[in-house]
């Protein structure tokens, strides 16, 4: 094998000697001038789209965002310049930057007398922003009727001016009469100006500055970025735009070299492929494996780049693999694990608490992956989980969600027998009650409430994590599938889910058609093993028809029997109890036309228990006979 690398290392070697071009003649001129993906003035660092240099339109970001880098950060925005002061966090499309202007820095009593106005196509001012108006060269009769702890003095040509400030929209009326020589407008911090009494509270609340928000998707910089290109702005087409090694992309680098680099890249490339032939060669393996696991991770990185392309602003943030690594400190602290990977907790910059899902690096095609991330990315509903990021580096997958202080709803229902823990010492009926609607309208959600109908197919406690007020949250898309809401069935589909949770319709189409039907039988199950009858069956539970749990909790239903639920102490209770087994029972009936909508269940779960009937009985006495 030593002698493998030795033949390798001295045709790369070769290879560069032959060809040797300098480096610099071949890059394009905007790739050089654009730097590296941010600069830093003072103790602020700035990232795309501001952008430093003298140049207006060399296209390193965008218009409006240019930055002096002379005595601290400054900008220009409409006829004023203004002091940088910081930047909001950088995990929302809709970023902040804090500034002051630079006219009343040090002197509340400017020489430029102008109102604060913003480009409002870039800027808008932040909800937390407040008006302050500055009355200039006012008489002197204006004294013995104006408040004088708003007064305050400022010297022009050697003549004291008699000058007032006001955050008071009947004070700003009252003063106006008094027709002083100017009137300008400041933005100011609400907070900050609470307690505005005096002139030394004035200048400090000048100084603090105000707030501007701006819209800037950095997903896009980041996927160029990690392509090997450097973020710009097309000023001919007002469009974001890669600059590449040799030339501008729309979005990431190209792997193909033009003009003077082909060469160079045709030679270092034939060199490496006779490396991948050697290697596989001495290892005694197919060249064609090789291939084949070269063109899956480019088609990979194909996928990722298309989502960035079609989401857009509302794609969630991309994480590199060494991001991932310093927010879990270095997966110091797992939370769980399953087939998938495991799962760690983690800190982001900004001190929020995440849950990282690490997935194993053969886990699917990242299709599954691409799927989930697109899937959650067109949700926002209090009962389905928020995904702040992902990460797709070198092979490396991992999603970013919000952290979940109480784990998953299997834990809390999951109890043996043997442990003699009842119903009512893990959960207490009316919060199981309430976990069950919360499920169901997130459900309700994800069937009606966006554009695109997203069924989950994996409907099972392991997948509903509950925050810190137990509030039940859908979680893990790997399986779902989206289709327009005015398809009714799902055409292409292979056999997903889990095993006593999955539709029959799903492994045998003679039931009828896949759907978002499938979802609700997988809610029913789920819900009839919180009512924790699955776990009281399951010490005597036999392979057979008359051990299937459904029929079993049926022919107590239909016979009047008094099921054995754990933990009921009064009257709504059972109440509650009974609605879930019905609703249960009627979601999973065989044929997906039988069962309720997710709305109508809700509409079941919140209503009357009179109002609820026997459903019929499904005619599969059980998974095996059937």
């Amino acid at each position: 094998m030593d002698l493998v690398l030795i033949i390798s290392t001295f045709i790369i070697l070769l290879s560069l000697c032959l060809i040797h071009v300098p480096k610099s003649l071949c890059q394009h001129p905007q790739f050089l001038a654009c730097g590296g993906g941010g600069f830093q003035c003072g103790d602020i660092n700035f990232t795309f789209p501001f952008w430093t240099g003298n140049e207006p339109n060399i296209g390193c970001g965008y218009p409006g965002f240019q930055v002096s880098c002379h005595n601290g950060a400054r900008m220009r925005i409409g006829d004023l310049t203004y002091i940088v002061l910081a930047l909001g966090l950088d995990y929302s499309p809709l970023k902040t930057v804090t500034v002051t202007r630079e006219d009343m820095w040090n002197n509340t009593c400017s020489a430029l007398l102008k109102n604060t106005t913003l480009d409002s196509n870039i800027f808008s001012y932040a909800s937390n922003t407040q008006n302050l108006t500055l009355f200039y060269g006012c008489p002197s009769s204006s004294r013995s009727r104006a408040n004088p702890s708003n007064e305050f003095t400022c010297v022009v040509n050697g003549t004291s001016t008699r000058n007032f400030f006001t955050m008071s929209d009947s004070d700003t009326t009252f003063l106006s009469q008094f027709k002083c020589n100017s009137t300008i407008h400041v933005p100011v911090h609400q907070t900050s100006a609470q307690n505005l009494m005096d002139v030394v509270g004035l200048s400090n609340v000048l100084r603090a500055g105000f707030t501007l928000q701006y819209e800037a998707n950095n997903t896009a910089c980041e996927g160029c970025i990690q392509s090997g290109g450097r973020c710009g702005y097309n000023y001919a087409s007002s469009s974001f735009v890669c600059y590449c090694f040799d030339r501008p992309y729309d979005l990431a680098c190209s792997a193909a070299r033009t003009s003077s680099t082909v060469k160079f890249s045709r030679v270092a490339v034939t060199s490496v492929v006779i490396i991948i032939l050697i290697y596989c060669l001495a290892k005694k393996n197919s060249w064609w494996e090789a291939l084949i696991h070269w063109k899956s991770k480019k088609r990979n990185n194909q996928l990722v780049q298309e989502f960035i392309r079609n989401y857009g602003s509302i794609a969630p943030k991309l994480y590199t693999y060494s991001e991932i690594k310093k927010m879990t400190s270095s997966f110091k602290n797992k939370l769980g694990h399953g087939g998938y990977g495991c799962v760690y907790k983690g800190t982001l910059s900004d001190g929020r608490e995440v849950a990282v899902k690490v997935l194993n690096d053969n886990k699917g095609n990242g299709e599954d992956f691409i799927n989930e991330v697109a899937a959650i990315s067109r949700t926002s509903h209090v009962n389905v989980v928020n995904l702040l990021g992902f990460c797709y580096n070198r092979g490396k997958r991992a999603l970013i969600y919000e952290f979940m202080p109480n784990g998953s709803l299997d834990k809390f229902i999951t109890k043996k027998e043997s442990s003699q823990d009842t119903m009512k010492d893990q959960l207490e009926w009316e919060l199981l009650y309430k976990i069950a609607v919360g499920i169901a309208r997130g459900l309700e959600y994800l069937h009606q409430g966006c554009n695109t109908r997203i069924v989950h197919f994996d409907i099972k406690p392991q997948n509903i994590l509950l925050d810190r007020n137990f509030c039940p949250k859908i979680s893990d898309f790997g399986l779902a599938k989206l289709y327009k809401r005015n398809e009714s069935i799902l055409t292409t589909m292979t056999a997903r889910g889990t095993i006593g949770y999955v539709a029959p319709e799903v492994f045998c189409r003679n039931f009828g058609g896949v759907s978002h039907k499938s979802d609700i039988y997988s809610y029913g199950m789920m819900v009839l093993e919180m009512v924790g009858l699955r776990r009281k069956l399951e010490p005597n539970s036999q392979q057979t028809s008359e051990s299937y749990f459904p029929n079993w909790i049926y022919e107590h239903v239909e016979d009047g029997k008094s099921l054995p639920v754990e933990g009921v102490v009064n009257d709504k209770e059972e109440e509650n109890a009974m609605k879930m087994i019905l609703v249960g029972l009627w979601c999973i009936q065989t044929y997906p036309a039988d069962r309720p909508s997710i709305s109508k269940v809700v509409e079941m779960l919140e209503g009357s228990l009179h109002s609820l009937e026997i459903p019929p009985k499904p005619f599969i006495d059980s998974p095996i006979d059937g």
